[in-house]
């Protein structure tokens, strides 16, 4: 696994970052959460010559950072290492810390040089590679976020509330979708967002007023390199953290932070380049490409079996409402975001598919690997999609997606195509993992039933 090119790359990114003392080393969990090791600058060349130990449980853990047992990753094999090994072209420095420092991603594997399955990179890679491979496509991917930003200080309740304003001082209640004085009370912490993505290579793109009192969204520009847009895409989630928190507010990802505002979804924009560097998605002689029909049809037909990664946490299925743009049953349709699937609008050279159900608190590996799986599905076998959504998607069809964690978790397990296609043991570790976590969260009793039922019942 030595490669003299990296090892020479962490040589010269030293040299030229004398005031670098220390290296967080950086890998994405099952659920997203960036876990990992601090070195220091001495170590670097080390973990590019030998790779660094890290547990395989890392992937076993649940959102509370716990191991699950249940996945085989823990004491079943002796809480067993692999060896993580440096992603090339992520040693970037990190802007938000009081003392130099910058971060490293890894890609963990086993002993003899094999990608680890239960590492979400890997299962991306292994679906990307089919498209080269067997279909001799490129996917071309975009990643889209929405957050909030949030007072460090709770409510008189001990709930979150929005931030005060940097310009006005008053806090934020007002919805104002596309806001652009809302984006002037923030240009501090936007403009830092935007350089700490410019020093780490992240394309960051447009940053958006969403649809609540601090609610933004940040999109990335397309790549013609799935992993590089994921990996991206998980960088960009932990530099919003730390900017926020640099100046005294809070990012959060959750899918549905309050109950009566819009909650936050992660979108995906994906067309396909041919070998000579062509969209296949354009329309040709005025007819719809039938790469892209047969892409959607796919990508319809493995929507509820990939519910339980679009939706992964309990708090996911409460973002899923009526009118709230949620997509709750498979359709799609052109410059319609009412639909699971929408056609942006654009030059036909730009046709891409933007899926639309994911929530914020997805891990984008996994995320973008079910979509690729979906539309290698549906091109191989030719699908064809349903008819073509117009109007209100919502006012013309049930809710038909699964709804619940249960339901979500259920299709998941029973499904065979995921299966081919993420691999049946990462399939086995990830249900295992969030039944798990399932299981424990149900156990608790909260607030609500307290002031519903303590007195009544």
């Amino acid at each position: 696994m030595v490669n003299r090119a990296q090892v020479e790359e962490a040589e010269q990114f030293l040299r030229e970052h004398p005031e670098i003392g220390s290296i967080d080393l950086l890998i994405a969990d099952i659920n997203g959460v960036i876990r990992g090791k601090r070195i220091s600058r001495q170590t670097l060349h080390k973990v590019y010559k030998d790779g660094v130990c890290l547990p395989g449980s890392l992937f076993a853990v649940n959102i509370m950072g716990e191991t699950v047992e249940e996945t085989g990753l823990g004491f079943d094999e002796g809480d067993a290492d692999r060896i993580c090994w440096p992603v090339p072209g992520s040693l970037r420095p990190i802007p938000w810390q009081p003392r130099p420092m910058a971060q490293l991603l890894l890609g963990m594997y086993e002993e003899d040089g094999r990608p680890f399955y239960a590492d979400p990179r890997h299962v991306l890679t292994r679906v990307a590679e089919r498209f080269t491979r067997e279909l001799r496509l490129t996917p071309v991917v975009a990643v889209e976020m929405e957050f909030y930003l949030i007072d460090q200080a709770r409510d008189a309740r001990g709930r979150p509330q929005p931030p005060l304003s940097p310009k006005t001082g008053e806090r934020e209640s007002k919805t104002q979708v596309y806001g652009v004085d809302e984006l002037d009370d923030y240009t501090e912490l936007l403009e830092a967002i935007a350089a700490a993505a410019a020093l780490q290579g992240i394309p960051a793109d447009t940053a958006v007023a969403e649809y609540a009192p601090g609610q933004y969204e940040i999109n990335l520009k397309h790549e013609p390199d799935a992993l590089a847009a994921c990996d991206h895409a998980v960088m960009l989630k932990r530099l919003i953290k730390a900017v926020a928190l640099d100046r005294r507010m809070e990012a959060t990802f959750m899918a549905k932070l309050y109950a009566d505002q819009a909650g936050s979804g992660m979108h995906v924009h994906i067309s396909l380049l041919d070998e000579q560097g062509r969209n296949v998605f354009r329309a040709r002689d005025g007819r719809d490409s039938p790469e892209l029909l047969a892409a959607i049809g796919g990508l319809l037909e493995l929507m509820p079996e990939s519910m339980a990664l679009f939706a992964p946490n309990a708090n996911s299925y409460r973002r899923f409402q009526p009118g709230a743009f949620v997509p709750l049953t498979p359709t799609w349709g052109y410059n319609n975001r009412t639909t699971a699937l929408r056609i942006p609008a654009g030059p036909e050279e730009a046709t891409r598919i933007e899926h639309r159900v994911a929530g914020a608190d997805a891990n984008p590996y996994l995320l973008v690997a079910a979509l690729l799986a979906g539309m290698h599905h549906g091109i191989s076998r030719r699908s064809d999609p349903p008819p073509v959504v117009t109007g209100n998607a919502y006012a013309q069809f049930p809710r038909s997606l699964p709804s619940t964690w249960d339901a979500a978790l259920d299709a998941f397990q029973r499904s065979s195509v995921l299966k081919e296609y993420l691999g049946a043991d990462f399939c086995r570790v990830y249900h295992a993992n969030k039944l798990s976590e399932r299981n424990e969260f149900v156990r608790y009793v909260t607030p609500l039933e307290l002031e519903w039922y303590l007195r009544p019942v």
